[in-house]
């Protein structure tokens, strides 16, 4: 199926590695033009060769999304060296443990900027463009916004308030005929999960029941797999499609954990 991302230019914010850069190549795959905004530069550079060693295009804007000005200043760089915006993808950001017990305000507070906050500013900044080309926006969440998990308050909220925003914005947006949607990860294998695991006190025995709990074929969630509902999301094939949360999960936060 042709998606018809060719040639669109589509943000990706923490696009350089993990689930982020396994969106990035499916896009680029997709001829998509990609462009990376993400605070790690050997990452970045990186992640634009292997694009470009498979014949696609990209480009990136090394930026620390917790800083607003930096939000801003990604958005105009992208502006400034293709003249459009297509699409946004809000990806960056990690489940840093800030609990109830553990936590503080300032921690807190880090914690919705590093994983909120940016959502909402690089939106902002990229709308103007996404109204122009009526493009659209796919923002990233997490299992932990309705399942809980226990000391990662500040993620929790931030996952709320992602999945929130996707809905109010998809209401906002509708006069400029652009959608919004999200994807939610549960159990999704990427090198920071692989470092979690691997610092946890039996680190097999502890993967072992977590995929034990997935119900579609008792295995994590690749990277390809969420990357693939963001690129129908973010296509113009998902035309009537706005305001859903996807859950590309295995079925893991739905289905009945009794299912054997």
């Amino acid at each position: 199926m042709d998606l018809k991302l060719k040639d669109k230019v589509i943000i990706v914010t923490g696009g350089a590695r993990g689930i982020g850069k396994g969106i990035s190549i499916t896009l680029a795959n997709e001829g998509a033009i990609i462009a990376i905004v993400s605070r790690t530069e050997n990452e970045n550079e990186k992640t634009v060769k292997e694009i470009e060693a498979i014949g696609g295009q990209a480009f990136y804007v090394t930026a620390n999304l917790t800083n607003p000005e930096e939000c801003e200043l990604a958005t105009s760089a992208v502006i400034k060296q293709y003249g459009r915006i297509d699409g946004l993808v809000n990806n960056a950001g990690e489940n840093d443990g800030v609990g109830l017990q553990n936590g503080n305000y300032e921690k807190f507070m880090l914690s919705l900027h590093k994983n909120l906050v940016h959502y909402y500013l690089m939106a902002h900044y990229a709308l103007p463009e996404l109204i122009k080309t009526k493009g659209s926006i796919v923002n990233i969440s997490s299992k932990t916004a309705e399942t809980g998990q226990g000391g990662t308050s500040a993620y929790a909220a931030a996952n709320g308030g992602r999945n929130a925003l996707t809905r109010e914005w998809a209401v906002e947006l509708l006069p400029y005929q652009i959608r919004v949607n999200a994807v939610v990860v549960a159990e999704c294998w990427t090198p920071l999960y692989e470092r979690w695991i691997n610092s946890v006190e039996n680190p097999e025995e502890k993967l072992k029941s977590i995929v034990s709990k997935i119900p579609l074929e008792q295995r994590m969630t690749t990277a390809e797999e969420i990357a693939n509902a963001v690129a129908f999301l973010l296509s113009p094939v998902s035309s009537h499609t706005t305001g859903q949360i996807t859950y590309v999960d295995g079925g893991y936060v739905h289905l009945d954990r009794a299912i054997e």
